[in-house]
């Protein structure tokens, strides 16, 4: 588990092909100084499992569907990356709980730089519209974030509630999760990033276009899970059996 508080910016330096997926080799000083094989080390949000270490680097595979679903598929050498290591049992808890898996990939859609913060639009899929709420959390690229503003229920519609400001002091990480998303015009959520989110994650340097790892919050997931299950129980034939 991690907590969406960014340790680290790290980059990558060497793609490797690995069957049909990657290693990737990141440079990342202080995840790597003490990294085990084994370990999980959130990359961009994305959960991955480090099989080899130097003294500032880690490997890492990335399977090919975790390519297909997160940002992380278009990543190149030189591409610079949120580090989170795993959070150890017993520590502080300062963002929130971030599997990372990911459920689905975001654009920036607007960039609104002010003099204390920064207003990032993010558009979102269909599906993960729902379990993003005014003022709730989200991953972004692995970082906590409190969500300021977010898209009404109808695509297009005006935003349901503006809040401001972010949830973890400006880091996180999130993983690698199944399916694809389609974007629908009117789905979207603000992100409103202080001066330490923006210089201590890779947020600080999005711009209009560019593709971002989303992980909505699990609790919310595991409702939309438990009503869908309630629903089909209220609408199955009578004398039917789950």
């Amino acid at each position: 588990m991690f907590t969406g508080i960014i340790e680290e910016i790290g980059e990558i330096t060497a793609i490797t092909p690995a069957g049909d997926g990657w290693r990737l080799t990141v440079r990342a000083p202080r995840a790597a100084a003490d990294a085990v094989h084994g370990e999980s080390i959130a990359v961009s949000g994305v959960c991955l499992t480090v099989v080899g270490s130097t003294a500032d680097t880690f490997d890492a595979d990335v399977m090919k569907q975790t390519l297909d679903v997160a940002a992380l598929g278009g990543a190149t050498i030189g591409t610079r990356v949120n580090i989170e290591k795993a959070m150890p049992v017993g520590a502080r808890l300062g963002g929130h709980i971030v599997q990372g898996h990911v459920d689905g990939v975001g654009e920036v859609i607007d960039v609104r730089p002010g003099e204390q913060w920064s207003v990032l639009r993010i558009s979102l899929p269909a599906d993960l519209a729902p379990l993003v709420v005014d003022k709730g959390s989200i991953s972004i690229d692995g970082t906590s974030l409190t969500v300021s503003a977010v898209s009404g229920p109808s695509t297009g519609s005006g935003t349901q509630g503006a809040g401001s400001g972010t949830q973890g002091a400006g880091s996180g990480t999130h993983g690698a999760g199944s399916g694809t998303h389609a974007h629908e015009p009117g789905h979207w959520l603000e992100v409103s990033l202080i001066p330490e989110t923006l210089a201590a994650t890779t947020l600080g340097t999005r711009a209009i276009g560019d593709r971002v790892n989303l992980e909505t919050d699990i609790l919310a997931r595991h409702v939309e899970r438990l009503l869908a299950f309630r629903s089909d129980d209220r609408t199955a034939p009578e004398g039917g059996s789950r």
